[in-house]
């Protein structure tokens, strides 16, 4: 035994050991919540990725919008004018109508009131259709092209064994688009018992490889 133990008795040695383990569950307790405390750096690290993220969501979301913006304001002054072109079609076909209602005799025998009247008729619609023209409006020209529901509206059939099948052959009424869009689909005649014009293309494929 010790000096101090024998002076302390056993008493005294057990206190220490009790102190010593106290102590080392306070160091324990202390580099456990140490542990516990997240990394400063690591904090650092995903703030900035999170700020990162959002950044680049809202620079997305803000090229969206000006996308869409550019297009509703392109959209707004190509097609603003639908209407009131619409309109003028109508006046259109009302002078074509009367251009068409003179006989050729009538034109030919015409005096000169008569003459200068048709020509400055014809003159307001090729300068009608003009000034359309100007604001994105244009005439469809289907005949000869395979029908099409989107722009034209099929009127009639035309027996003619001689084009494919469903071909645009007349035209009843000019039809007209503004920009991307329909403005009146053309009225018009189609073709009727002709070859399809698939088996046209064949055809055609095959007549190559023959020669």
């Amino acid at each position: 035994m010790t000096d101090e133990t024998t002076k302390n008795g056993p008493d005294a040695t057990a206190a220490d050991a009790a102190a010593d383990a106290a102590a080392n569950v306070e160091i324990d307790n202390a580099g456990q919540e140490e542990a516990k405390q997240p990394d400063p750096l690591e904090l650092l690290k995903a703030e900035n990725a999170e700020l990162r993220d959002r950044y680049l969501r809202l620079a997305a979301e803000m090229d969206n919008l000006r996308r869409r913006t550019e297009r509703e304001v392109k959209d707004a002054k190509s097609y603003s004018v639908a209407g009131f072109a619409r309109d003028m079609l109508a006046v259109s076909d009302n002078l074509r109508r009367a251009l068409d209602a003179i006989s050729p005799e009538a034109k030919a025998t015409a005096d000169a009131g008569l003459t200068t009247l048709i020509e400055g008729v014809d003159m307001t619609e090729r300068s009608m259709l003009s000034a359309l023209e100007r604001h994105g409006v244009r005439k469809l020209e289907p005949v000869g092209q395979k029908f099409d529901p989107n722009f034209h509206q099929a009127m009639f059939e035309v027996p003619n064994p001689e084009v494919p099948n469903n071909t645009v052959v007349q035209v009843v009424q000019a039809g007209f688009t503004i920009g991307e869009r329909v403005l009146r689909p053309a009225m018009v005649g189609v073709a009727k018992g002709g070859p399809k014009p698939v088996e046209a293309e064949a055809n055609s494929v095959f007549d190559e490889k023959d020669a």
